[in-house]
């Protein structure tokens, strides 16, 4: 028991908690969808380092608050930011996306990415079902 202790010590504190190696996909993506069937295309901006994603897709067609004046009340906001998180994996990978919209109209979806060449392709699963082809810059 007592030259176990120090054996696991060692490896505790000697060994980094997460070792990740660096990503050959590493770096900014950018690229643009199509509008699917909602017909507000995304931009989209992922970093990737040592195979961690994030990153965000903006709507460009998205609209601010307007003016309420039936004094009914408003339309809950469409998601015109979207958060995108992952870890790269060979080949093909989801990312998880969150709309940054408030209170019960909070959405969760998933993207697929799929590497082909030097393009990464996003296609969302479920919405609008959108497709953007992203460039390393």
């Amino acid at each position: 028991m007592n030259k176990i202790l120090p054996l696991s010590l060692a490896v505790l504190f000697g060994l980094p908690a997460y070792a990740q190696v660096p990503s050959t996909l590493d770096g900014t993506w950018r690229g643009r969808s199509d509008g699917g069937s909602c017909n507000a295309p995304l931009d989209y901006v992922i970093t990737i380092e040592d195979g961690f994603v994030d990153g965000s897709a903006f709507d460009t067609t998205a609209k601010g608050p307007v003016p309420n004046l039936t004094k009914a009340p408003p339309p809950p906001p469409g998601p015109g930011l979207w958060q995108l998180h992952g870890v790269v994996k060979a080949g093909s990978f989801s990312l998880l996306a969150v709309a940054s919209t408030r209170g019960e109209n909070q959405r969760r979806d998933k993207v697929a990415v799929t590497v082909q060449g030097n393009t990464l392709v996003v296609t969302e699963r479920g919405g609008c079902g959108r497709t953007a082809r992203l460039s390393r810059n």
